[in-house]
This record gives structure tokens, sequence and C-alpha cells, in this order.
């Protein structure tokens, strides 16, 4: 069996543990030894001898993926590898490629996230297996999505259920929610409580939240009721507090969380570390608007009468849904991306300038003109809202980017939310040290998600590792050119095996989905 030895690096183990010299053996795909530097007889093996102040770490664990649809796609994507990324976890904001109901009805359901898909498969069972005849550039850890469940099962309760007892013996993690979403908005609690009941003590209930503004604090105690009445594990998506009105109540959210941790229910949560999110163009419309999905949307816009109701919710201050434009402005949202790629990097006002009408008028004709496929990058949080989450003990790490293929002008966490955290946050503002900021990324990951054997340099563990120069490393990727790589990642091993070498990806997918431990 092949061998490699790491040697001369300084391993942050993931643990939180302070840095120690050490020579790491890996053996086939796992870690074999890890022993005092030397003490490793190199003859005989492959040796990756570590450069000066260069550090080993675990593979980073994006908690917050949507690249479902890389195993299918032609070529493996690099935003991910070259951060040094080595698992994700996917199937988030209710959001999955099955199950497969109606297919013309999945297609608009599931092409607001994806490019457009000819789905060979109707369960997760064929999905799985045509991921697998792709290949997987990353270890995926599989969510079903709410909303894919509901577009199978027309919303009918008992057949979710169903769907979701197969889904999790298929192997999904559990269940994520897009509560801001359709059809996930039309969920009451009781709907949630009702469908999440399949779920198991260790399985997950991720959910991207009803409210990230105006109810945060209502929409963290929905999410908590499931958690209690269920029994399974919690992780809140992306959090944030949206919108200069709710800035600084981000502490606040954390401590009610820590609370409930202190109750007994696992709770986690996961932040990417920009003041700027990123989703469906047409989340700047009232929820009533999406009511009956891509297609009832459409036709409320075609309506002189559905689109003058739908511009009196968006200008007119209404303060019980996450009104993007009255909380930053037309100027605060810049579309990222559209299928047909007219527009894309361009904030709002610019875009009606351009088509000479006013920024509603260009919002609308751009959701109804791209039927529904278009995104958006909204400038909506505050910094020392998002230190804090990033402080926060049990704050793990996710970009929640945009998946391959989308194209566009996409938000920079595609390529650059890992090395900002350990560039920006460890290395510059010291908000975190360097085992602290690892550690979110690795053990704390994989524990929130029970991913046995990741995470930690130990011997035994997978050899998902990481090495870097935390002195160099940092995201390159901007607003204005989100498609850089970042500087001072080195070497990405997924397996023992080389998926990125000296910065560059190799090629190799390497990955693979990875198992619940139930």
């Amino acid at each position: 069996m092949n061998e490699l030895l790491v040697a001369g690096a300084s391993v942050v183990d993931g643990t939180g543990a302070p840095p120690f010299a050490a020579d790491v053996l890996v053996r086939g795909e796992r870690i074999e030894a890890v022993e005092p530097p030397g003490s490793v007889e190199p003859a005989g093996r492959r040796v990756l001898r570590a450069g000066p102040g260069q550090v080993l770490t675990p593979g980073f664990v994006d908690v917050h993926s949507h690249s479902d649809n890389a195993p299918l796609h032609p070529t493996v994507d690099p935003s991910k590898l070259v951060q040094g990324v080595t698992t994700e976890v996917v199937g988030n904001c209710g959001f999955s490629l099955a199950p497969v109901g109606d297919p013309h009805t999945f297609a608009g359901f599931a092409e607001q996230v994806w490019p457009p898909l000819s789905p060979s498969w109707r369960d997760h069972e064929g999905l799985f297996a045509a991921a697998e005849a792709g290949g997987h550039g990353t270890n995926h850890v599989p969510l079903v999505g709410h909303g894919t469940l509901w577009t199978a099962a027309d919303g009918d309760p008992a057949i979710m259920r169903r769907m979701l007892r197969e889904a999790l013996a298929a192997g999904c993690f559990g269940m994520s929610t897009g509560l801001a979403y359709a059809p996930g908005a039309a969920a009451d609690t009781g709907h949630l409580l009702e469908v999440s009941a399949e779920l198991g003590e260790d399985d997950v209930y991720a959910t991207h939240l009803r409210s990230e503004g105006a109810g945060l604090d209502t929409a963290v105690e929905e999410a908590l009721t499931v958690g209690r009445t269920v029994g399974c594990r919690v992780q809140i998506s992306h959090i944030k507090a949206s919108g200069p009105r709710r800035w600084g109540r981000l502490p606040a959210v954390l401590a009610r969380l820590d609370a409930a941790r202190d109750g007994g229910l696992r709770v986690g949560q996961d932040v990417y570390p920009y003041i700027a999110s990123s989703t469906m163009l047409s989340a700047a419309l009232p929820p009533w608007a999406h009511e009956g999905g891509t297609e009832g949307l459409l036709a409320r816009l075609a309506d002189p009468a559905g689109r003058a109701a739908i511009r009196a919710a968006v200008e007119g201050g209404e303060d019980d849904w996450d009104n993007h434009v009255d909380a930053v402005g037309y100027e605060g949202i810049t579309v990222a991306s559209t299928a047909s790629g007219t527009h894309d990097g361009l904030p709002l006002p610019e875009v009606a300038d351009r088509l000479g009408c006013d920024p509603f008028e260009a919002l609308v004709r751009i959701v109804a003109g791209e039927r529904n496929r278009a995104n958006m990058i909204v400038e909506c949080m505050d910094p020392s809202d998002v230190a804090a989450a990033l402080r926060h003990p049990h704050t793990t790490i996710g970009t929640d980017a945009a998946p391959p293929g989308f194209g566009g002008h996409p938000h920079p966490r595609a390529y650059g939310t890992f090395p900002r955290v350990l560039g920006r946050y460890v290395r510059e503002e010291r908000l975190l040290t360097l085992p602290e900021a690892v550690a979110a990324m690795t053990s704390r990951a994989a524990d929130a998600f029970g991913l046995g054997g990741r995470g930690r340099v130990v011997p035994g563990a997978f050899a998902d590792l990481v090495l870097l120069d935390p002195a160099m490393v940092a995201d390159l990727a901007t607003y204005r050119t989100p498609v850089v790589p970042p500087a001072g990642v080195h070497t990405v091993l997924i397996a023992g095996r080389e998926a990125v070498r000296a910065g560059m990806p190799t090629g190799l997918r390497a990955g693979r989905r990875l198992e619940p431990l139930r």
C-alpha cells in the first residue's frame, strides 16, 4: 500500500490545541502515525516536505454548500478545493436534487439554484448512483431539501414523511428547510413538526430561517421548537441579522442559542465571513408573490394589478417580511448571475438606467425575463455581527456559494471563504487564533454533522489534509473579480490523494459520498 510522509510541518490538529511539530505518515486513505520530527524513516515512502512556516491541518468542512450538482459537472469544480475544502454538506436551504416528482415542476424549482439538469433519477438512491458514476471532487454529506420534498409531494405531509424516510434510509444526514423561499414559506410550524418527526436523534435539521431580519427572534424560536420536539440536531444556516434596523441583534441571538444548548439541545450555527449575502433575485419580492412557485410568480408579474401590488409591498416599507429593498435600498442590490448572462455584476440602479426604467421595473423585468433564474448580492450585514458569529465557540463555516456551472458574477465567497477567515480574521484582525479558526472549520463541523474519522489529525483518521502558509494565506476574490483562487494554500489531500498540488487543482476526483453513523 502506498505511503506518504508529510515532514517538517507544524501541525494544527483541529482540536483547538496549540500547534506542534510532527511528521505525519499516511498509509493508503488514513493517517497511520503522528510522530516527533525525524522519527519516521523516509526511505521507500513518498515525501511531502513542508516549507518554512507551513502548517498541516485537517481538510476543511464547508457545512453549507449548494454544490449538489458537482459530481454531474463535466469538470472538477476547483473553487472549494483551492480553499482547502475536502468535505461539503449539500442539500441546503430546502433545495436538493432528489426526490423528483413531476419533471417539469422539479425543473422550475431546481433551476432557481442549479443550471438546467435532465435527471435520470427519481429518488436519492438513483441520484447517488448518478453522482458515483460522475465522481466526487470533494466528499459530500447530503441533506434532503424540504422544498424538494414539498415539490415532489405537492405539499402532502404524509407523502413528504414517506419520502423523507426513504431519503434517510438511502443515506441522507437529515433535512434542510428554506423557509424564506417558496414553497417552504407556506409551511407553518405544525407542518414542520409533522414532517420532521421522521428525523432521528442524530439526524440534522438545518434551517434557512423564516426570517433573518424583522422576524429573526421568532424564527430562531421556531427552529429550537423543532429540535426540542423532535429531539434531533439543529443547525442554523448562515446566521445573520439582516438590514441596518437589526444590526447589533446577533449577540442576543447567539446568547439565546447558548441558553438552548445549556438546556440540552444540540444546536449549532454557521456563518460566512462577509457583510453581503447572496440569494435569488426574486427573494426581494414578498413571500405571497411566490405562491404557486415560479409559474405563480411569473403570472403575477405579467398581470398589471399583480405587479402593482408587488411594487406596493416592496416600496411601501412593509416590515413583516425580509424586505431587502426596504433594508438596503435598490443601490444595495447587485445582479450576481442570470441564466442569459445579461446584467451580471451590475447594481440594480445601473440596470435601470440601461433599460430606461426605474429600479423596481428593472428588478421584475430580470426576474420575469430570466424565468426566475437570477441571483443577487445584497449588502445587508454589520461587521460587528459577523465578528460576533465568527468568534462564537459553536460556530462553523460555510460558503453558501453558487454551484458549479451557474456562471455569472458570483459572490466572492465561492473562492474566498476559508482563506478569508485565516487571513483577515486570524492574521490581520486577530479575532481568532489559528487553532480556534481551524477547529471551527474541521473538528467542530465534523462533530456537528456526525462525520466520524474526519476533522482531526490523529492516527486512524482519514487523510483529508491541508498544507498551507499562515503568513501568506489570503482571499483574493473580490466583488468585482470574484473568480480568483486564494493565496497560501499549497497542498490538499483527500483520503491521501493529492487534489491540489502547489496551489493548483490536479483534476482528481478523490472524494466520495459519506455515510451517516446511525
